[in-house]
């Protein structure tokens, strides 16, 4: 069964109502989920939660899809000092927000029970437009763990072997007979209180390598949301130009040794998609640039790419090329990239903008020499400062 919740986050100080609406899955005769009652709005995020019920925040902004209220902009409430050119200041005002801020007034949350057929979660994804979904154990009765793109993918790496040998695996197989052939592979479901603060949910998701963070009421144990690096990255930027301006922020990528520049992974529009998946499976990346003969940027295939594939049902061929593959790409509007010679507040500004989740990094003739991802930025930004201990992701699922 799959779950579809619309609510206000609940915390131990903060509480709101609910509610729940099911959609059937598990209908044998149909290729893709069904819906049996009346949806939730399929739209994209709503504005984030500010605090309305304060006498505070009387005015609210809209921005990007979230909103920034006047209980913000005055720090000096919030008592954080800011040094001149403070090195931690974008850490210091995220230590005073919570991660309850960045939940959405009404949004969709997908969960999954682990008994679902694989092939059906992964419609049910495509179906509903999203691209994690929690899983739930009805054994034990808790959240074991996210269902993800990730996890298509190494289905699909681990069994596919020619366009004429179906797939039996990804057809019979359950959520849970899936977990279980892949036990010693599976981290540990990694998730956030409400009341936690921002960063405490950035560390999590840079030092935990993951890119989507569930926030869990600790009181009865419901998912409220998933946070994401984007997310955070794009409340921050609300308050960019309100906050004290570091000097580094006017440093080029560089000077700052920001992105990954090392051993890049990289394509042809010829490369076949069971190589590309084999390339983001044993590499841990997340994107392929795709280059020309002379190494320049053309185009890149990203994890998200392959999702196109469960949607057109066209997973049992993976011989075809990603140039074809990418055919069937809708609303692209190209690379999204840099130079090292950009300063970190121009390349702040184009990734939030672009609302892309990295930017290749390309020299002056625009060849590829290296990516730079949020959790680049973030773990910069918010980690470094404070002395915390990051690990390169810009290659990290």
């Amino acid at each position: 069964m799959l779950h579809m919740h619309k609510k206000r986050g609940l915390s131990p100080k903060r509480a709101a109502d609910f509610s729940r609406l099911t959609v059937d899955v598990n209908d044998q005769d149909h290729g893709e989920p069904r819906r049996r009652t009346q949806s939730m709005s399929l739209g994209g995020e709503r504005p984030h939660r500010g605090n309305v019920n304060s006498p505070r925040a009387f005015t609210m902004l809209r921005h990007d899809g979230l909103c920034k209220s006047e209980e913000y902009l005055d720090l000096r409430r919030e008592k954080i000092e800011f040094g001149v050119d403070d090195d931690a200041v974008y850490a210091k005002f995220l230590s005073h927000r919570s991660c309850y801020d960045l939940i959405p007034t009404s949004s969709k949350l997908v969960v999954f029970d682990t008994q679902l057929l694989v092939k059906k979660a992964f419609y049910a994804l495509v179906y509903n437009g999203v691209r994690a979904a929690p899983l739930w154990d009805s054994q034990k009765h808790e959240f074991v763990g996210m269902l993800t793109i990730s996890d298509f993918i190494s289905i699909l790496h681990k069994y596919y072997k020619s366009p004429l040998v179906k797939m039996d695996e990804l057809e019979e197989h359950k959520i849970d007979t899936w977990r279980e052939e892949l036990k010693a592979q599976l981290k540990s479901f990694v998730w956030i209180a409400p009341d936690d603060s921002l960063v405490d949910a950035v560390k999590t998701l840079v030092q935990n390598r993951v890119h989507r963070l569930p926030i869990l009421d600790p009181i009865n144990g419901n998912v409220l949301y998933i946070l994401t690096h984007k997310r955070i990255l794009r409340f921050l930027y609300l308050y960019i130009y309100e906050l004290p301006r570091p000097s580094y922020m006017n440093k080029t990528l560089e000077e700052l040794k920001i992105g990954t520049y090392d051993n890049i992974e990289t394509a042809t529009p010829g490369t076949t998609l069971i190589v590309a998946l084999n390339q983001f499976v044993t590499r841990r990346i997340s994107a392929l640039p795709i280059v020309d003969p002379q190494g320049k940027l053309i185009n890149i295939y990203a994890k998200f790419d392959v999702i196109n594939l469960a949607a057109e049902k066209t997973y049992n061929n993976l011989d075809i090329t990603i140039e074809q593959a990418l055919k069937h790409r809708q609303n692209f509007e190209g690379v999204t990239k840099c130079s090292t010679t950009e300063t970190l507040s121009a390349v702040m500004d184009r990734i939030v903008q672009a609302e892309v989740h990295r930017l290749v990094i390309v020299d002056p003739e625009g060849r590829v020499k290296g990516v730079v991802s949020l959790s680049d930025i973030l773990a910069f930004l918010v980690l470094r400062p404070l002395n915390q201990p990051s690990l390169s992701t810009s290659s990290a699922d």
